[in-house]
């Protein structure tokens, strides 16, 4: 069996070592890749698990890191904020050419598109307040009390997190890009004086959850899925980067940036400034500076996609839609610049 990531025969003695209880692995597909880590279904004797592992090639230093994604899940599994099952770590290289994990198969979707999901306006509604209830679930979780004190270092998070990045498009950009190189600087200028502390997923949106879809009653979350940017930081850069993703009626330029769906522009989602409203009445964040959290979004998710373009460009993706892909990122660096000038 000939899957790309992932030899066959290996998997299959590591699990009948490891995961015996799940019987005889008899196939496997692919359910994403190429922009992040690959995501493949295990079907075995017993039931579906699903496989994660990191990109087949230009894997930056710190991203795409098994054990940390394995971690959190594993920490988070008897909290109120829902993650699947985790089944089984390996950081054996060998099996398959790179660590892995394996988790429960959620029987939810991937919401992205809205012609491909039907929901009234109540239940468009209901899902846009639940994904920011289990946003401020995730930045609720006692971190010390579930094992993750030390999964990062809240105390200057958004300083490192701009240095980070700042390396990450070093090592990734494909041209030189001024206006990169200016909101950097202004971004550096306006960091908070002051930042709460807490889990942060990194890449929350609705995409990175599994939702539970049903015609006669409203839509719940049923996991929390891709923790592969998961830290101790900032929540309100999480709110940030959620705002970053959605799309609101009117907005034709966000509608060109192919990283996440326009399901939120169904009658009934609540726009970007009431979803953050929501968002704040549950956790009782503080929102005075979101205008930089989400100019901070854009540009994190600048550098996010112009390394997906940078791995297109070396043809180390799998998958398919990459071929425009590098345009978004001077739209989404002209975005960051005009949120620091006009706000949400």
């Amino acid at each position: 069996m000939s899957t790309p990531g992932i030899d066959w025969s290996r998997l299959v003695a590591w699990m009948a070592a490891n995961v015996a209880d799940v019987g005889e692995p008899v196939g496997v597909s692919l359910i994403s890749g190429g922009r992040s880590n690959l995501t493949y279904r295990i079907d075995t004797q017993a039931r579906p698990l699903v496989l994660r592992r990191p990109p087949l090639g230009h894997v930056l230093p710190t991203a795409h890191d098994m054990r940390r994604e394995w971690r959190v899940i594993s920490a988070l599994a008897k909290t109120a904020v829902p993650v699947p099952e985790p089944v089984a770590l390996c950081t054996d290289e060998d099996v398959i050419g790179a660590p892995f994990y394996l988790m429960g198969h959620v029987e939810g979707e991937a919401v992205r598109n809205r012609d491909e999901t039907k929901l009234s306006p109540a239940q468009a509604r209901a899902l846009s307040e639940r994904l920011a209830e289990v946003l401020a679930a995730i930045h609720a979780v006692d971190y010390a009390g579930v094992g993750l004190g030390d999964f990062g270092r809240p105390d200057g998070y958004m300083a490192r997190q701009l240095e980070r990045w700042g390396q990450q498009w070093a090592r990734s950009k494909t041209r030189d890009l001024p206006e990169y190189d200016r909101l950097a600087a202004r971004l550096h200028r306006r960091l908070p004086a002051h930042s709460p502390s807490g889990l942060v997923h990194g890449d929350y949106r609705l995409d990175n959850t599994l939702v539970r879809l049903a015609p006669d009653a409203d839509p719940d979350i049923l996991a929390v899925v891709d923790w592969e940017m998961s830290t101790l930081g900032d929540p309100i850069a999480d709110l940030g980067l959620t705002l970053t993703y959605w799309q609101d009626p009117g907005d034709i330029e966000r509608s060109s940036i192919p990283v996440a769906g326009d399901i939120t522009l169904t009658p009934g989602f609540l726009d970007t400034r009431r979803f953050a409203e929501h968002y704040a009445r549950v956790s009782g964040a503080d929102l005075a500076d979101l205008d930089f959290y989400v100019a901070f979004g854009n540009f994190k998710l600048a550098v996010i996609v112009e390394g997906i373009h940078a791995r297109f460009m070396q043809g180390k993706t799998v998958g398919e839609g990459f071929e425009q892909i590098g345009a978004s990122v001077p739209t989404l660096v002209a975005r960051a610049h005009r949120a620091l000038d006009e706000g949400l």
